[in-house]
């Protein structure tokens, strides 16, 4: 099990555009050659944005983006002419396939927080795909484009939960405090996690987590 810090992860954004950014990988300007990725997971940024701050229109190809909003709402548009409002509960995944382009902005009166994730795809190409799970809440969500399952937990104080076996587990704390295997993890940790057994999540306090589970971690695609 490897503990990765919240304070180890790079800053990133535009703070003057009221855009804070936290990577937990090598990203864009910043290379950190033995920090490349997990697994097919090559992008974990925390996005803090400002009411009216956002990201312009930009393009993607060969990555399965999947995002999850943790405070406020956001607003996703896309060259295939969609427009949607996520929320807090509601999980968004975008395949770019062979080439997408989108907007992500705060169009709302609070600040928005929310995670989003890269994965390389087990095959490259295709066409682009956008899906919207409303409240979702806690549960799983397959992604088989990237050879991935997401597991959401939310845990009251003292509840626990038995973690996925076999393969290898990427885990990030959103909120509250967790202890795993002797260890105490707090808002913004994660753990990378690779051939361990009977491992359980207790929450010291209420907590949000996500977890990836690679059952076979598929090899690399290129991702722009």
């Amino acid at each position: 099990m490897d503990v990765r810090r919240a304070d180890g992860r790079h800053p990133g954004g535009d703070p003057g555009a009221g855009i804070t950014t936290r990577h937990a990988f090598s990203f864009g300007s910043h290379y950190d050659p033995d920090n490349l990725g997990f697994g097919p997971l090559i992008a974990v940024n925390e996005e803090r944005l400002e009411p009216g701050a956002g990201f312009d229109e930009h393009p993607h190809r060969h990555v399965e983006i999947v995002t999850w909003v943790l405070e406020g709402e956001l607003t996703h548009r896309d060259s295939a002419g969609r427009e949607r409002r996520v929320r807090p509960g509601d999980l968004q995944h975008l395949s770019a396939a062979a080439g997408v382009r989108h907007v992500e902005r705060n169009d709302g009166p609070r600040p928005l927080r929310f995670l989003q994730m890269w994965l390389t795809p087990v095959a490259a190409g295709g066409e682009p795909a956008y899906t919207l799970v409303r409240e979702l809440g806690a549960g799983a969500y397959e992604l088989p484009e990237a050879g991935a399952v997401l597991h959401i937990h939310r845990l009251a104080a003292g509840d626990n939960v038995a973690l996925p076996e076999g393969g290898s587990l990427y885990l990030h704390l959103a909120s509250g405090e967790l202890g795993l295997a002797e260890r105490t993890l707090t808002a913004g940790d994660a753990a990378r996690v690779t051939e361990e057994k009977g491992l359980v999540a207790e929450a010291a306090e209420a907590a949000e987590f996500l977890v990836w589970e690679f059952p076979d971690p598929p090899p690399a695609a290129p991702a722009t």
